[in-house]
C-alpha cells in the first residue's frame, strides 16, 4: 500500500506517484484511466473542500484500489457540464473509467474509493 498526504498547493505530483506505483504493482491496469481518476479526485478535493486530501493506492493480485479522503462530507454528484468554467466533467469521468466507485462519509469528511478488477 502507498499513502500520500496532500502536499501544500500540489495536486499534480499524484500523477507521477501513481504512474510509478502502477508500473511496479499493477502493470495490467489501464494506467491512463487510473491516473485520470486520481487527478480528478485530487483536483475535486482541492476545488470543493478545504484543500487537504489523503491518497491511498493498494494493489492486490486481482484488483487495484484507489482511495481518496477529503474534508467534505458532501458526496460528489453528477451535474450538467458548465462550458464556461464551472466544471461538471470530472465526476462522470471517474464513474465511467473505474470499474466500481463508492463514497463513504466519515466523521472528518468522506472517502471516495475507485476499484479496478484484473480481467
Amino acid at each position: 500500500m502507498y499513502v500520500m498526504e496532500s502536499p501544500p498547493g500540489d495536486s499534480i505530483s499524484v500523477r507521477s506517484v501513481t504512474a510509478g506505483f502502477l508500473a511496479e504493482h499493477c502493470p495490467w491496469v489501464d494506467r491512463d484511466a487510473v491516473q485520470l481518476v486520481v487527478t480528478e479526485l485530487t483536483a475535486n478535493a482541492v476545488r470543493h473542500t478545504q484543500g487537504w486530501w489523503r491518497l491511498r493506492l493498494r494493489a492486490e493480485a486481482d484488483e487495484l484500489c484507489v482511495e481518496l479522503d477529503d474534508g467534505s462530507t458532501r458526496a460528489p454528484e453528477v451535474r450538467a457540464p458548465d462550458f464556461t468554467g464551472g466544471g461538471g466533467f470530472g465526476w462522470p469521468m471517474v464513474l465511467s473509467l473505474a470499474g466500481r466507485v463508492e463514497v463513504r462519509r466519515r466523521a472528518y469528511g468522506k472517502t471516495v474509493r475507485a476499484v479496478w478488477a484484473r480481467s
